[in-house]
């Protein structure tokens, strides 16, 4: 008997891991086709499910078989139509994305991440030269009205747009807060520390300037060489790498993250940045 009742219990339990299992795999499809034509497709076969449940519900031996001859051919469709997506799926399930654990929060930080850094890299090819400011605690209202207002959704080719030689708004800074362009053309304070490199000019020194007075963080396109720089807490890292500039700025913007000074000096004299 107690043979019985255990392996009763243990067949409840594989059910009860079987369902969650089952489950979070289909919350996560749904969040990853969100917002893609794959939602309508979803929406589509709910209804011809639907319609054929109720065909054999009826006894509507026409419409059974007219359905049972769409759910025939239409796999093969439905393959055909979605192949980008199915791709796009199978390369997130092989880069192990499908069950990660993401907090909305965290997918808009890498989302503006990835945004900036692909209009800097862009920008950088071409020597073109950029200030890009990212609002953190301290609010930049101030430094947003000096410039031209946008509000505008952050975008890799917006971004580069804006800084486009002999345009109305390439002067200056973009100021981002959030998910937004905030304002273009904006003028930023000049670090006054003596101990900045001469190489170094007004664009790098207004970088390093506004992340003197508040926690902001700047990143910097030279037009003389086309390095990438990026400056916080009044230092600058002149050059950094692509790897190096995504996991700072993803370390630095994402919720709740506090990074001390000393991890940051430490950080930059690897990256072989200059003192600001």
């Amino acid at each position: 008997m107690d043979y019985f009742a255990g392996l009763t219990l243990q067949n409840s339990i594989k059910d009860i891991v079987d369902v969650l299992i089952v489950s979070y795999i289909i919350y996560k499809v749904l969040m990853m086709v969100r917002g893609t034509r794959a939602v309508q497709l979803l929406q589509g076969i709910f209804l011809l499910v639907l319609v054929w449940a109720l065909s054999n519900l009826l006894n509507l031996y026409t419409l059974k078989w007219l359905m049972n001859q769409m759910f025939t051919f239409g796999v093969v469709t439905v393959l055909i139509i979605f192949q980008p997506e199915l791709r796009r799926a199978l390369e997130q399930i092989g880069r192990n994305k499908l069950f990660q654990r993401s907090s909305p929060e965290e997918q808009d930080v890498s989302h503006r991440v990835n945004e900036v850094v692909k209009s800097v890299n862009y920008l950088a090819r071409r020597k073109i030269g950029a200030l890009i400011v990212f609002e953190r605690n301290t609010g930049l209202n101030d430094y947003i009205e000096s410039g031209i207002k946008m509000e505008s959704k952050l975008s890799s080719e917006l971004l580069s747009n804006v800084f486009v030689p002999n345009t109305p708004l390439h002067d200056g800074a973009v100021i981002i807060r959030g998910g937004l362009i905030m304002a273009a053309g904006c003028y930023l304070p000049l670090s006054e520390n003596p101990f900045i490199s001469k190489e170094l000019g007004t664009r790098h020194r207004a970088a390093i300037g506004i992340t003197e007075v508040c926690d902001a963080i700047s990143v910097t396109v030279s037009e003389e060489t086309g390095q990438i720089s990026l400056a916080m807490n009044g230092q600058i890292v002149r050059d950094i790498k692509e790897e190096s500039l995504i996991s700072k700025l993803f370390e630095e913007l994402r919720p709740q993250f506090k990074q001390k000074s000393a991890d940051w000096a430490f950080w930059k004299r690897k990256e072989g940045g200059d003192r600001g």
